[in-house]
């Protein structure tokens, strides 16, 4: 029995001044920094000879302008998908992990360890989240070309955890789910 998305790679947008200062951005407009476009440039160079035929990615900011370096080398135009874009981080948006920590450790606990019952206060539970996104990557499955999905760090962690392949996902990390 093959993978069920076994024809998808996935990957995290490059780095972005939120992610430098531990900020939650979630779905706010934030751009790559200069560290996240030579990252993305790197992802870009990964992806070219894996023979992509399509090439997804969330519309958020980050995960938009990562796929636009990585479609001007690999010469496909990115399709957006609006479920694949980050947690909705709800009251946590803007804010400093380590201010959160100290407010509410019990919670950042559950967030850092992906509960599934988790829930951003005011934002969006991972169990949702999950959801979204496995319609989405089904959704991509039903052609049979191999696809590049762009998108955010628990986007695939959550994925990879409902594959029982949990770990962590870097900026610009290229995550095959064969």
């Amino acid at each position: 029995m093959s993978a069920p998305f076994a024809q998808i790679a996935m990957a995290r947008h490059g780095q972005t001044d939120y992610n430098a200062t531990r900020r939650f951005q979630g779905l706010l407009p934030v751009p790559i920094n200069e560290t996240g476009r030579k990252q993305a440039q790197e992802l870009a160079e990964l992806a070219a000879p894996l023979g992509f035929q399509r090439l997804w990615c969330s519309p958020l900011l980050r995960a938009r302008q990562t796929a636009e370096i990585v479609a001007a080398r690999i010469g496909l135009e990115p399709i957006d998908d609006g479920r694949l874009v980050e947690t909705d981080t709800g009251d946590w948006t803007d804010r400093l992990w380590s201010d959160v920590e100290a407010e509410d450790p019990q919670a950042l606990a559950a967030f850092l360890r992906s509960d599934p019952d988790f829930a951003f206060p005011g934002g969006e539970s991972y169990r949702h989240q999950t959801e979204r996104v496995l319609a989405a990557l089904s959704d991509i499955t039903d052609a049979p070309e191999p696809a590049l999905v762009v998108c955010h760090g628990m986007v695939i962690r959550l994925t990879l955890i409902h594959l029982d392949r949990d770990q962590r996902v870097p900026n610009a990390a290229l995550i095959t789910l064969a």
